[in-house]
């Protein structure tokens, strides 16, 4: 899955010079802030066909908005893992230290917006000669919801299928996604740890929408659960929104009401302490809100005019 993050989601001519198939994850050892590395990110080594590692640093960022110091962390990770490559005595074959590619996975509701590059976080005037001593590092954005439903729907990757899922389907279009995934598992023997992942994922879409009910663990279970249950839900939910709309429609023909009367009282003390009202009086009053009416209603003892009652 994480070489087809690279191939489809993060594509480039640079790609034809790593060798996929034998990349390894790595046991990194820091943490940006604290020195060990945060749980969820990881380090993989991938060999270069004309020899040497390229080291992919995979940050996974699952929360709902972007973080807007990415490329700081990014740069701390760097030196990091070089320090730790070099202390291993990891180098390319002429000293050097091998070069790193730096990734970030993101999948909140939200738009990526933070700077990619740390140019863009440091405060110096274009044209400062300090630029020249300051470091620089940029990384590649993965935005899971930048992508377009049409668009992950037409790519026969597996993580196409997990961003599609990871978008908190309705059941209508987890049953479509759970058809995808069975399909995609025929098609690629082999996977029965990754599938036990994708079903757990997809019985976490379930959980909610049947409280109590035990989810299943195998895949295909869970496709015929939510597909059982699909017209329930709907049904349900059809029910709840009509009733729902019937409560706001008696709130607000209560507080119409409330507004009429209250609009009714105010015409009667006008009209006793100053006589028949003009029209302009009488519109007013009739497009006034309750907060209006009461305040009028408060003054009408005190005022010396119709004037002073509803300016």
């Amino acid at each position: 899955m994480v070489a087809e993050l690279l191939r489809d989601f993060v594509a480039g001519p640079w790609l034809d010079d790593l060798d996929l198939e034998r990349m390894e994850r790595q046991n990194a050892k820091f943490h940006a802030e604290t020195g060990k590395r945060r749980e969820g990110d990881m380090i993989w080594r991938i060999p270069r066909r004309d020899g040497g590692d390229t080291y992919l640093v995979l940050l996974l960022e699952f929360q709902s908005t972007s973080y807007h110091w990415m490329a700081l962390r990014v740069l701390v990770y760097a030196g990091l893992l070089w320090q730790q490559l070099q202390d291993e005595k990891r180098l390319l074959p002429d000293g050097r230290l091998p070069p790193i590619l730096p990734v970030v996975l993101y999948n909140g509701d939200r738009r990526w917006a933070a700077p990619l590059a740390l140019h863009d976080l440091v405060g110096l005037p274009p044209n400062s000669p300090l630029w020249q001593w300051q470091p620089t590092v940029s990384y590649q954005i993965v935005d899971e919801g930048a992508f377009a439903e049409d668009d992950l729907a037409k790519r026969e990757a597996l993580l196409a299928l997990l961003f599609r899922l990871e978008s908190s389907p309705d059941p209508e279009q987890a049953v479509v996604l759970a058809d995808a995934l069975l399909a995609w598992f025929r098609r690629h023997p082999g996977f029965e740890r990754v599938r036990s992942v994708f079903a757990e994922l997809l019985g976490a879409v379930l959980e909610p929408l049947a409280p109590g009910v035990r989810v299943p663990e195998e895949l295909l279970e869970i496709r015929n659960m939510l597909a059982s249950r699909a017209e329930d839900w709907k049904r349900q939910w059809l029910q709840e929104g009509e009733l729902k709309g019937r409560q706001e429609g008696r709130q607000e023909g209560e507080q119409m009401g409330r507004r009429q009367g209250e609009a009714a009282i105010l015409l009667r003390q006008l009209e006793r302490r100053f006589g028949a009202l003009p029209g302009w009086a009488s519109d007013r009053i009739a497009t006034a809100d309750t907060v209006a009416l009461e305040e009028w209603s408060l003054r009408v003892f005190d005022a010396a005019s119709l004037d002073d009652v509803l300016r």
